[in-house]
């Protein structure tokens, strides 16, 4: 999952929950600053679990491999 913070964080990671604020939960998550289009570019910080503010999210997509590997494709 990735998520798209207010800051122009951009985190992605395996989604483990959520609660009514919209607050999220991600593990094995890595941090990617601000940058162009592509999300590959500068080396990722390991953050591990991570909670994400819901006031602080701008948006939340799916990565269709992430997809495909729970699904066992």
């Amino acid at each position: 999952m990735r998520i798209r913070m207010t800051d122009g964080r951009t985190l992605v990671g395996l989604f483990l929950c959520t609660d009514r604020d919209c607050n999220v939960i991600l593990g094995s998550a890595q941090e990617f600053l601000k940058s162009t289009d592509t999300f590959s570019q500068g080396e990722p910080r390991v953050l591990g679990l991570a909670m994400i503010p819901g006031h602080h999210v701008i948006s939340i997509e799916v990565e269709a491999d992430s997809l495909e590997d729970s699904q066992g494709f």
